[in-house]
């Protein structure tokens, strides 16, 4: 079975985590919408397969989860590990960042995003 994109199914689901953004997903969508970086075009909760993700760049079919304290558990941690192991099963980049690291050190947060976009496109990224 393909990979579906956005499944009708969940789009009540994606609606509703748009309007209850964490507050380090709001910060982070502040720096990722409008193509800031390197030109790329984020979606946020965005539908794939069965899940839905904090941010998605089709272009590099890349998934940035802001990870906070719900996912600190050993539970939560299995649960993670499968849902990106699923995705990732059709060539698709995951990248974690804590939500601390989006509060209290953004520009950590915008330069990892910015580094794995780099190296998606091939680009050494400049000093």
């Amino acid at each position: 079975m393909g990979l579906y994109f956005n499944r009708k199914q969940l789009k009540n689901l994606r609606k509703t985590l748009r309007k209850r953004a964490t507050g380090a997903e709001k910060i982070l969508w502040q720096f990722l919408k409008r193509r800031q970086i390197e030109g790329c075009k984020f979606r946020r909760q965005h539908g794939i397969g069965r899940y839905v993700v904090d941010f998605y760049c089709p272009e590099l079919s890349l998934v940035i989860e802001v990870d906070g304290a719900s996912h600190d558990s050993e539970e939560a941690h299995m649960r993670d590990a499968r849902r990106q192991q699923e995705i990732e099963q059709h060539d698709i980049t995951v990248l974690r960042i804590r939500d601390e690291v989006v509060r209290y050190d953004i520009h950590s947060a915008i330069e990892k995003v910015r580094s794995e976009v780099l190296r998606l496109k091939g680009k050494p990224p400049s000093a």
